[in-house]
């Protein structure tokens, strides 16, 4: 089992920036898919972000080119860099890992990005990001 702990979550102006951090403590996986997801009051979880133990990236279309997901040397801390916030990136901010148990190329080029493909024991607790107009 694996424990999440996100940090670096606050308030910022539209069009700043944060870094968001998830360290990660106790099992390593070989294959896996890791990620960021959001979820604001009265809707679902999104994923926001994702990669795979082979490398594969993948973005919601509502932060391409504006967030980047990467990983430290030793793959236990991922972290998100969002740039030219919004106020509709508001939310609660989680990291989830799940192991695969197979190669993780064998999956669909998106299935780290939906967050129904983690279990319920896969969450951090979350970091809120706050962006005002």
């Amino acid at each position: 089992q694996v424990e999440l702990a996100e940090s670096g979550g606050g308030s910022a102006q539209a069009g700043g920036s944060l870094r968001l951090s998830c360290v990660a403590s106790g099992s390593a996986y070989s294959s896996y898919c890791t990620g960021w997801f959001r979820q604001v009051p009265g809707k679902e979880r999104e994923g926001v972000a994702s990669i795979d133990s082979d490398g594969r990236v993948n973005y919601a279309d509502s932060v391409k080119d504006r967030f980047t997901i990467s990983q430290g040397n030793a793959k236990n801390t991922l972290y998100l860099q969002m740039n030219s916030l919004k106020p509709e990136d508001t939310a609660m901010y989680y990291c989830a890992v799940v192991p695969l148990g197979v190669a993780s190329a064998t999956f669909p080029a998106l299935y780290c990005l939906q967050p129904g493909n983690y279990g319920e024991d896969d969450w951090g607790k979350g970091t809120q990001v706050t962006v005002s107009s």
